[in-house]
């Protein structure tokens, strides 16, 4: 089946139309290495040039650093021809004694802190605009409301949705790493888009049975972020793989092998099965892989375009390294 990963499709029942191959903005922010101001903006031009349409970024990647890279470019262009998300839920306050950053790389001296309320999502938005020198973003998504679900849908909730229904956004949703709480919103709100990052892979595929399906119920659109696991599928598998952020567990690298091993009976990269796998789900709308250079753009546009055979995934579900029940081009 051959993908065109440029096709733009809409959000929801919004007028909010994405590429289904978008960029993430993580790597943006220093996450991991830190990419520097020029290699950003080549890297964006690069995506931009390739046809992505859709970016994606928030205050808490390098604490600001992202949307400022993002800005840089994505201001010299037409805003009508592009879709930007961002975050709302940390506000990044100024101090002389910022607290240490695991994560991200050469961050801003800032303290990062949760804010849910009316007063701290309006705040972010218009400070996320500041960094971003642009007008408006497209898509607003409420951020890690983890330990934050009453006041994610009592407060930051309604007041995205006034400024949906003013017109000053075109789309909102949450964004997380978990999608129990996702499923919660989608019963309880009305969201037009969820960004689940690392939870609907060829390594993790805990959403198909209950999220996946009440969000296509819902006519809500689904982002993926973290198609690679933080990096493992789209490794050679050896030493020091990480597995969301972190050292692979032994079980999941013999898991990929598995997968790696079958590709390579197909001739296809395990980094293309990776990217296009989620996108056969008729919930999901985009992937945003993140890069830190231009060639890996052009390897994710790359990737996403590649001619995947149906019997490799009728291979990975007889051998059980895919569920039956997972939406693909052989069903």
């Amino acid at each position: 089946m051959i993908m065109d990963p440029l096709e733009k499709v809409r959000l929801g029942n919004t007028e909010v139309k994405v590429t289904r191959l978008g960029m993430g903005g993580a790597p943006m922010g220093g996450l991991v290495t830190d990419a520097g101001a020029n290699i950003a903006n080549e890297t964006l031009k690069q995506a931009y040039e390739e046809g992505i349409r859709y970016f994606d970024t928030a205050p808490l990647y390098g604490s600001g650093k992202s949307e400022v890279f993002f800005g840089e470019f994505l201001s010299t262009l037409d805003q009508d021809s592009f879709t930007l998300s961002s975050k709302v839920g940390r506000l990044l306050d100024r101090t002389d004694t910022p607290s240490e950053d695991p994560i991200y790389r050469n961050p801003p001296e800032v303290n990062v802190r949760f804010d849910y309320s009316r007063d701290g999502v309006l705040r972010s938005i218009e400070e996320s605009l500041t960094r971003l020198n642009l007008d408006r973003i497209d898509v607003a998504l409420i951020h890690d409301p983890d330990d934050h679900y009453e006041e994610a849908i009592d407060t930051a909730f309604p007041t995205l949705a006034d400024l949906r229904s003013q017109g000053v956004i075109g789309a909102i949703g949450s964004g997380m790493n978990q999608w129990e709480m996702l499923a919660d919103f989608a019963r309880n709100a009305d969201f037009d888009c969820f960004l689940l990052a690392g939870r609907y892979t060829l390594l993790d595929y805990s959403a198909l049975s209950e999220f996946l399906p009440i969000c296509e119920e819902n006519s809500i659109s689904v982002i993926l972020g973290g198609p690679y696991n933080s990096g493992i599928l789209a490794s050679d598998l050896g030493k020091n793989v990480t597995y969301f952020y972190e050292t692979a567990p032994q079980y999941v690298i013999e898991k990929a092998k598995a997968i790696k091993s079958i590709c390579d009976d197909f001739n296809i990269p395990l980094k293309a099965a990776a990217l296009q796998f989620g996108l056969l789900h008729p919930a999901v709308a985009a992937t945003i892989p993140g890069a830190r250079h231009p060639t890996e753009v052009s390897e994710n546009v790359e990737m996403a375009s590649l001619n995947i055979p149906s019997e490799l995934w009728k291979e990975l579900k007889s051998k059980s390294l895919l569920p039956e029940e997972a939406p693909t081009d052989d069903r």
